[in-house]
């Protein structure tokens, strides 16, 4: 019980600090969101910008496996990633990929579908690169 509640204050301070970064980009400062997504890319997902900025999918995946996250927070990394897409056509396709393999290990590895994901997954497929 004290591990969930302690995941929980975890959950709703990461969704104070995504709003923070997208108030930052609102207000057209976005290197300080930039510096501030990193930071709590680093300090709160233990994901480092090598790992994300890495164009070879197995890296990501192997952190993803590494790391063990319980579903929630995994969850919450998601809506990190989806709002940094639109940055630029190499970026969407870099965060894409890896929001679409963070989706399904939330459906397949803890069992979790929710229609927010289901859209999400359709508007990323525009990002994601086309296969030969």
């Amino acid at each position: 019980m004290y591990r969930r509640d302690l995941l929980t204050a975890e959950i709703e301070r990461l969704a104070q600090v995504l709003a923070r970064i997208m108030g930052l980009k609102l207000e057209g400062d976005l290197a300080q969101a930039g510096l501030l997504l990193n930071e709590t890319l680093e300090t709160s997902f233990n994901l480092p910008p090598s790992v994300l900025e890495n164009s070879e999918l197995s890296v990501f995946e192997k952190w993803l496996n590494e790391t063990g996250m319980p579903a929630e927070k995994l969850d919450t990394l998601s809506e990190f990633l989806y709002y940094e897409l639109g940055i630029s056509p190499e970026r969407n396709a870099l965060i894409a990929t890896k929001l679409n393999l963070i989706y399904k290990v939330l459906a397949e590895k803890h069992k979790i579908v929710h229609l927010t994901n289901f859209h999400r997954q359709e508007i990323i497929q525009q990002y994601l690169p086309s296969a030969p």
